[in-house]
Protein backbone atom coordinates (compact mmCIF):
# COMPACT_ATOMS: atom_id res chain seq x y z
CA UNK A 1 0.00 0.00 0.00
CA UNK A 2 2.71 2.63 1.02
CA UNK A 3 4.59 1.49 -2.33
CA UNK A 4 1.42 2.53 -4.27
CA UNK A 5 0.98 5.73 -2.73
CA UNK A 6 4.96 6.56 -2.97
CA UNK A 7 4.74 5.24 -7.22
CA UNK A 8 1.76 7.73 -7.53
CA UNK A 9 3.24 10.31 -5.80
CA UNK A 10 6.18 10.38 -7.60
CA UNK A 11 4.35 10.05 -10.82
CA UNK A 12 3.20 13.24 -10.15
CA UNK A 13 6.32 14.93 -10.45
CA UNK A 14 6.78 14.50 -14.41
CA UNK A 15 2.99 15.10 -14.78
CA UNK A 16 3.06 18.32 -13.55
CA UNK A 17 6.35 19.53 -15.30
CA UNK A 18 4.75 17.97 -18.61
CA UNK A 19 1.19 19.80 -18.11
CA UNK A 20 3.55 23.34 -17.27
CA UNK A 21 5.90 22.61 -20.44
CA UNK A 22 3.23 22.38 -22.61
CA UNK A 23 1.05 25.38 -21.49
CA UNK A 24 4.59 27.55 -21.41
CA UNK A 25 5.15 26.23 -25.23
CA UNK A 26 1.52 27.17 -26.45
CA UNK A 27 2.25 30.82 -24.49
CA UNK A 28 5.59 31.43 -26.46
CA UNK A 29 3.80 31.31 -29.52
CA UNK A 30 0.50 32.87 -28.49
CA UNK A 31 0.23 35.99 -30.29
CA UNK A 32 0.69 39.29 -27.52
CA UNK A 33 1.98 39.24 -24.26
CA UNK A 34 2.21 41.46 -20.78
CA UNK A 35 4.33 43.88 -22.46
CA UNK A 36 2.20 44.25 -25.53
CA UNK A 37 -0.32 44.74 -22.81
CA UNK A 38 1.79 48.00 -21.01
CA UNK A 39 2.14 48.93 -24.86
CA UNK A 40 -1.72 48.87 -25.75
CA UNK A 41 -2.51 50.52 -22.73
CA UNK A 42 -0.16 53.75 -23.26
CA UNK A 43 -1.60 54.22 -26.43
CA UNK A 44 -5.23 53.52 -25.57
CA UNK A 45 -5.75 50.65 -27.34
CA UNK A 46 -6.27 48.10 -24.39
CA UNK A 47 -9.45 46.23 -24.30
CA UNK A 48 -8.28 44.07 -21.69
CA UNK A 49 -11.40 42.32 -18.99
CA UNK A 50 -10.07 44.57 -16.08
CA UNK A 51 -7.92 48.20 -16.21
CA UNK A 52 -5.98 46.70 -12.61
CA UNK A 53 -2.80 48.00 -13.53
CA UNK A 54 -1.03 49.03 -10.50
CA UNK A 55 1.65 46.25 -10.12
CA UNK A 56 5.45 45.74 -11.82
CA UNK A 57 3.81 46.39 -15.31
CA UNK A 58 1.66 49.83 -14.49
CA UNK A 59 5.54 51.34 -13.46
CA UNK A 60 6.28 53.72 -16.28
CA UNK A 61 8.46 55.98 -14.61
CA UNK A 62 5.79 58.71 -14.73
CA UNK A 63 6.23 58.68 -18.68
CA UNK A 64 3.44 59.16 -20.73
CA UNK A 65 3.73 57.63 -24.68
CA UNK A 66 4.34 61.47 -25.85
CA UNK A 67 6.77 62.25 -23.07
CA UNK A 68 9.24 58.84 -24.06
CA UNK A 69 12.35 60.00 -25.91
CA UNK A 70 14.02 57.94 -28.99
CA UNK A 71 12.76 57.64 -32.71
CA UNK A 72 10.82 55.55 -34.23
CA UNK A 73 12.17 51.85 -33.77
CA UNK A 74 11.52 48.65 -35.26
CA UNK A 75 10.67 46.25 -32.51
CA UNK A 76 8.91 43.01 -32.23
CA UNK A 77 6.14 44.20 -30.29
CA UNK A 78 3.45 45.59 -32.37
CA UNK A 79 2.78 49.71 -31.34
CA UNK A 80 5.99 49.74 -29.91
CA UNK A 81 7.01 52.32 -32.65
CA UNK A 82 7.97 55.76 -31.06
CA UNK A 83 8.97 54.12 -27.67
CA UNK A 84 12.11 54.36 -25.99
CA UNK A 85 14.06 51.21 -26.59
CA UNK A 86 15.35 51.06 -23.09
CA UNK A 87 11.68 51.41 -21.98
CA UNK A 88 11.03 48.33 -23.81
CA UNK A 89 14.47 46.61 -22.34
CA UNK A 90 13.00 47.77 -18.98
CA UNK A 91 9.31 46.02 -19.11
CA UNK A 92 11.03 42.53 -20.59
CA UNK A 93 13.09 42.79 -17.38
CA UNK A 94 10.53 43.48 -14.86
CA UNK A 95 8.14 40.69 -16.48
CA UNK A 96 11.25 38.34 -16.95
CA UNK A 97 11.26 38.32 -20.37
CA UNK A 98 14.52 39.33 -20.72
CA UNK A 99 15.91 35.68 -20.06
CA UNK A 100 16.08 32.81 -22.62
CA UNK A 101 12.85 30.58 -22.57
CA UNK A 102 14.09 27.12 -21.25
CA UNK A 103 16.03 29.30 -18.19
CA UNK A 104 12.23 31.44 -17.41
CA UNK A 105 11.12 27.52 -17.66
CA UNK A 106 13.30 26.09 -15.03
CA UNK A 107 13.33 29.13 -13.04
CA UNK A 108 9.45 28.90 -12.86
CA UNK A 109 9.52 25.03 -11.81
CA UNK A 110 12.04 25.47 -9.18
CA UNK A 111 9.67 28.35 -7.79
CA UNK A 112 7.16 26.68 -8.13
CA UNK A 113 8.15 23.43 -6.19
CA UNK A 114 8.47 25.21 -3.49
CA UNK A 115 5.04 27.10 -4.10
CA UNK A 116 6.88 30.50 -4.77
CA UNK A 117 4.39 31.88 -7.21
CA UNK A 118 5.88 35.34 -7.26
CA UNK A 119 4.13 38.73 -7.75
CA UNK A 120 1.18 39.75 -10.25
CA UNK A 121 1.95 41.56 -13.47
CA UNK A 122 -0.68 44.40 -12.86
CA UNK A 123 -2.09 43.52 -9.43
CA UNK A 124 -0.34 44.80 -6.31
CA UNK A 125 -0.61 41.71 -4.43
CA UNK A 126 1.54 38.37 -3.96
CA UNK A 127 -0.28 35.71 -6.51
CA UNK A 128 -0.13 33.42 -3.55
CA UNK A 129 -1.91 35.61 -1.62
CA UNK A 130 -4.19 35.96 -4.32
CA UNK A 131 -5.36 32.54 -4.80
CA UNK A 132 -5.66 32.13 -0.68
CA UNK A 133 -7.74 34.91 -1.10
CA UNK A 134 -10.14 33.45 -4.58
CA UNK A 135 -9.55 29.55 -3.73
CA UNK A 136 -12.69 29.30 -0.79
CA UNK A 137 -15.09 30.99 -3.35
CA UNK A 138 -14.17 28.10 -6.15
CA UNK A 139 -14.28 25.15 -2.80
CA UNK A 140 -17.44 26.16 -1.70
CA UNK A 141 -19.04 26.20 -5.42
CA UNK A 142 -16.90 23.18 -6.16
CA UNK A 143 -18.07 21.12 -2.78
CA UNK A 144 -21.47 22.14 -2.81
CA UNK A 145 -22.07 21.32 -6.60
CA UNK A 146 -21.18 17.63 -6.36
CA UNK A 147 -23.02 17.32 -3.02
CA UNK A 148 -26.35 18.39 -4.66
CA UNK A 149 -25.62 16.71 -7.23
CA UNK A 150 -24.99 13.23 -5.43
CA UNK A 151 -27.45 13.78 -3.42
CA UNK A 152 -30.14 13.65 -6.18
CA UNK A 153 -28.40 11.36 -8.67
CA UNK A 154 -27.79 8.02 -6.34
CA UNK A 155 -31.33 7.90 -5.01
CA UNK A 156 -33.04 8.34 -8.62
CA UNK A 157 -30.40 6.32 -10.19
CA UNK A 158 -31.63 3.52 -8.31
CA UNK A 159 -35.10 3.57 -8.39
CA UNK A 160 -34.30 4.12 -11.91
CA UNK A 161 -32.31 0.35 -11.85
CA UNK A 162 -35.04 -1.05 -9.97
CA UNK A 163 -38.03 0.32 -11.74
CA UNK A 164 -36.18 -0.22 -15.21
CA UNK A 165 -38.34 0.05 -18.33
CA UNK A 166 -41.28 1.37 -16.19
CA UNK A 167 -43.32 4.93 -17.17
CA UNK A 168 -41.18 6.78 -14.12
CA UNK A 169 -38.34 5.19 -16.21
CA UNK A 170 -39.01 6.39 -19.27
CA UNK A 171 -40.28 10.31 -17.88
CA UNK A 172 -37.06 10.74 -15.76
CA UNK A 173 -35.00 9.94 -18.88
CA UNK A 174 -36.48 12.42 -20.76
CA UNK A 175 -35.78 14.76 -18.16
CA UNK A 176 -32.23 13.68 -17.67
CA UNK A 177 -31.82 13.57 -21.18
CA UNK A 178 -32.63 17.62 -21.65
CA UNK A 179 -30.55 18.27 -18.60
CA UNK A 180 -27.25 16.05 -20.78
CA UNK A 181 -27.88 17.99 -23.80
CA UNK A 182 -28.22 21.53 -22.26
CA UNK A 183 -24.48 23.29 -21.28
CA UNK A 184 -24.09 24.83 -17.51
CA UNK A 185 -23.75 28.03 -18.84
CA UNK A 186 -26.00 28.07 -21.20
CA UNK A 187 -28.72 27.23 -18.69
CA UNK A 188 -26.90 29.75 -16.19
CA UNK A 189 -27.99 32.80 -18.96
CA UNK A 190 -31.53 31.40 -18.81
CA UNK A 191 -31.64 30.98 -15.18
CA UNK A 192 -29.98 35.24 -14.92
CA UNK A 193 -32.59 36.03 -17.62
CA UNK A 194 -35.56 34.16 -16.12
CA UNK A 195 -35.04 35.17 -12.15
CA UNK A 196 -31.94 37.70 -12.16
CA UNK A 197 -33.47 40.51 -13.71
CA UNK A 198 -32.74 40.03 -17.15
CA UNK A 199 -36.16 40.48 -18.87
CA UNK A 200 -38.73 38.52 -16.37
CA UNK A 201 -38.48 38.50 -12.19
CA UNK A 202 -35.93 40.11 -10.29
CA UNK A 203 -35.76 37.37 -7.24
CA UNK A 204 -32.03 36.49 -7.10
CA UNK A 205 -29.00 38.44 -6.81
CA UNK A 206 -26.34 38.15 -9.55
CA UNK A 207 -23.33 39.18 -8.20
CA UNK A 208 -21.36 37.82 -4.98
CA UNK A 209 -21.86 35.27 -2.45
CA UNK A 210 -23.20 37.41 0.04
CA UNK A 211 -25.07 40.61 0.50
CA UNK A 212 -23.57 44.14 1.85
CA UNK A 213 -24.12 44.02 4.97
CA UNK A 214 -23.39 40.26 5.52
CA UNK A 215 -21.34 39.98 8.39
CA UNK A 216 -23.78 42.17 10.44
CA UNK A 217 -26.56 39.59 9.96
CA UNK A 218 -27.61 36.98 12.41
CA UNK A 219 -26.19 33.67 11.78
CA UNK A 220 -29.29 32.04 10.57
CA UNK A 221 -29.43 35.23 8.38
CA UNK A 222 -26.38 34.94 6.90
CA UNK A 223 -26.82 31.46 5.97
CA UNK A 224 -30.17 32.08 4.59
CA UNK A 225 -28.15 34.90 2.13
CA UNK A 226 -25.19 32.62 1.35
CA UNK A 227 -27.63 30.34 -0.34
CA UNK A 228 -29.97 33.34 -2.14
CA UNK A 229 -26.52 34.07 -3.59
CA UNK A 230 -25.67 30.34 -4.65
CA UNK A 231 -29.27 28.91 -5.26
CA UNK A 232 -28.54 30.17 -9.57
CA UNK A 233 -25.11 29.58 -9.84
CA UNK A 234 -25.71 25.74 -8.24
CA UNK A 235 -28.40 24.92 -10.18
CA UNK A 236 -26.76 26.09 -13.27
CA UNK A 237 -23.81 23.63 -12.72
CA UNK A 238 -25.51 20.55 -10.88
CA UNK A 239 -28.18 20.16 -14.26
CA UNK A 240 -25.65 18.53 -16.08
CA UNK A 241 -23.40 16.72 -13.35
CA UNK A 242 -26.47 15.30 -11.91
CA UNK A 243 -27.78 13.75 -15.55
CA UNK A 244 -24.44 11.70 -15.81
CA UNK A 245 -24.31 10.72 -12.32
CA UNK A 246 -27.74 9.47 -12.96
CA UNK A 247 -27.34 7.48 -15.59
CA UNK A 248 -24.19 6.06 -14.19
CA UNK A 249 -25.58 5.30 -10.75
CA UNK A 250 -28.45 3.26 -12.73
CA UNK A 251 -26.36 1.34 -15.18
CA UNK A 252 -24.23 0.28 -12.97
CA UNK A 253 -26.92 -1.31 -10.38
CA UNK A 254 -28.56 -2.91 -13.55
CA UNK A 255 -25.17 -4.58 -14.00
CA UNK A 256 -24.94 -5.88 -10.71
CA UNK A 257 -28.49 -6.66 -10.57
CA UNK A 258 -28.06 -8.76 -13.47
CA UNK A 259 -25.18 -11.36 -11.74
CA UNK A 260 -25.27 -14.25 -10.22
CA UNK A 261 -24.77 -13.48 -6.43
CA UNK A 262 -27.66 -11.39 -6.50
CA UNK A 263 -30.37 -14.71 -8.08
CA UNK A 264 -28.16 -16.17 -5.27
CA UNK A 265 -29.63 -14.04 -2.27
CA UNK A 266 -32.64 -13.75 -3.58
CA UNK A 267 -32.62 -17.96 -3.76
CA UNK A 268 -32.21 -17.55 0.10
CA UNK A 269 -35.36 -15.64 0.75
CA UNK A 270 -33.32 -12.18 1.76
CA UNK A 271 -35.84 -9.29 0.83
CA UNK A 272 -35.88 -7.20 -2.03
CA UNK A 273 -34.49 -4.22 0.14
CA UNK A 274 -31.60 -6.32 1.94
CA UNK A 275 -29.97 -8.11 -1.49
CA UNK A 276 -30.31 -4.22 -2.52
CA UNK A 277 -28.26 -2.46 0.04
CA UNK A 278 -27.26 -5.41 1.56
CA UNK A 279 -25.50 -6.39 -1.57
CA UNK A 280 -25.49 -4.80 -4.59
CA UNK A 281 -24.93 -1.22 -3.26
CA UNK A 282 -21.21 -1.83 -2.20
CA UNK A 283 -20.60 -3.15 -5.45
CA UNK A 284 -22.28 -0.34 -7.35
CA UNK A 285 -21.12 2.68 -5.56
CA UNK A 286 -17.75 1.33 -6.27
CA UNK A 287 -18.01 3.01 -9.87
CA UNK A 288 -20.03 6.12 -8.49
CA UNK A 289 -17.51 6.37 -5.98
CA UNK A 290 -14.92 6.74 -8.42
CA UNK A 291 -16.10 9.13 -10.25
CA UNK A 292 -16.38 11.71 -7.16
CA UNK A 293 -13.01 13.34 -7.79
CA UNK A 294 -14.02 13.64 -11.53
CA UNK A 295 -16.95 15.33 -10.44
CA UNK A 296 -15.38 17.77 -8.48
CA UNK A 297 -12.55 18.86 -10.40
CA UNK A 298 -14.63 18.74 -13.19
CA UNK A 299 -16.87 21.43 -11.24
CA UNK A 300 -13.11 23.25 -10.63
CA UNK A 301 -12.25 24.00 -13.98
CA UNK A 302 -14.98 24.25 -16.50
CA UNK A 303 -17.83 24.66 -13.63
CA UNK A 304 -16.12 27.41 -11.81
CA UNK A 305 -14.18 29.44 -14.95
CA UNK A 306 -17.71 29.52 -16.92
CA UNK A 307 -20.64 29.82 -13.96
CA UNK A 308 -18.37 32.26 -11.95
CA UNK A 309 -17.44 34.40 -14.77
CA UNK A 310 -21.15 34.50 -16.01
CA UNK A 311 -22.39 35.25 -12.46
CA UNK A 312 -19.47 37.64 -11.39
CA UNK A 313 -18.36 35.41 -8.64
CA UNK A 314 -14.61 36.08 -7.35
CA UNK A 315 -13.16 32.60 -7.41
CA UNK A 316 -10.26 31.21 -8.45
CA UNK A 317 -12.24 30.86 -12.00
CA UNK A 318 -12.81 34.33 -12.80
CA UNK A 319 -9.81 35.36 -11.67
CA UNK A 320 -8.13 32.42 -14.41
CA UNK A 321 -10.42 34.12 -16.88
CA UNK A 322 -9.06 38.08 -16.21
CA UNK A 323 -5.74 36.70 -16.14
CA UNK A 324 -5.39 35.29 -19.42
CA UNK A 325 -7.70 38.21 -21.58
CA UNK A 326 -4.70 40.42 -19.26
CA UNK A 327 -1.68 38.31 -20.14
CA UNK A 328 -0.98 38.08 -16.38
CA UNK A 329 0.83 34.69 -17.01
CA UNK A 330 2.22 34.76 -13.53
CA UNK A 331 -1.35 34.50 -12.04
CA UNK A 332 -2.14 32.20 -15.35
CA UNK A 333 0.39 29.48 -14.55
CA UNK A 334 -0.11 29.87 -10.60
CA UNK A 335 -3.84 28.74 -11.42
CA UNK A 336 -2.81 25.89 -13.81
CA UNK A 337 -0.26 24.52 -11.48
CA UNK A 338 -2.55 25.04 -8.27
CA UNK A 339 -5.39 22.98 -10.53
CA UNK A 340 -3.33 20.01 -12.16
CA UNK A 341 -1.44 19.51 -8.12
CA UNK A 342 -4.91 19.39 -6.65
CA UNK A 343 -6.17 17.21 -9.62
CA UNK A 344 -3.54 14.45 -9.24
CA UNK A 345 -3.73 14.42 -5.42
CA UNK A 346 -7.72 14.10 -5.44
CA UNK A 347 -6.87 10.44 -7.62
CA UNK A 348 -4.64 9.31 -5.12
CA UNK A 349 -7.49 9.74 -2.83
CA UNK A 350 -10.26 8.28 -4.95
CA UNK A 351 -7.87 5.43 -5.02
CA UNK A 352 -7.80 5.07 -1.64
CA UNK A 353 -11.46 5.58 -0.91
CA UNK A 354 -11.85 2.38 -3.30
CA UNK A 355 -9.82 0.15 -0.99
CA UNK A 356 -12.37 1.83 2.18
CA UNK A 357 -15.09 0.51 0.59
CA UNK A 358 -14.23 -2.53 -0.51
CA UNK A 359 -11.13 -4.41 0.47
CA UNK A 360 -10.57 -6.59 -1.41
CA UNK A 361 -8.69 -4.26 -3.70
CA UNK A 362 -4.91 -4.95 -3.83
CA UNK A 363 -3.45 -1.89 -4.48
CA UNK A 364 0.40 -3.50 -3.80
CA UNK A 365 -0.06 -5.76 -6.92
CA UNK A 366 -1.52 -3.29 -9.35
CA UNK A 367 0.96 -1.41 -11.53
CA UNK A 368 1.07 2.29 -12.04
Amino acid sequence: MAGYILRRLLLMIPTLIGIMAINFAVVQFAPGGPVEKVIAKLQGTDIGATDRFTGAGADLGGQSPDQMSGEAITSKYRGAQGLDPEFIKKLEKEFGFDKPPLERFGLMLWNYARFDFGESYFRSISVIDLIKEKLPVSISLGLWMTLLSYGISIPLGIAKAVRDGSRFDVWTSFVIAVGYAVPSFLFGILLIVLFAGGSFWSIFPLRGLTSEGWSAMAWPERILDYFWHMALPLLAMATHAFATTTLLVKNSFLDEIRKQYVLTARMKGLSERKVLYGHVFRNAMLIVIAGFPGAFIASFFAGSLLIETIFSLDGLGLLSFESVINRDYAVVFATLYVFSLMGLVINILSDLTYMWIDPRIDFESREV
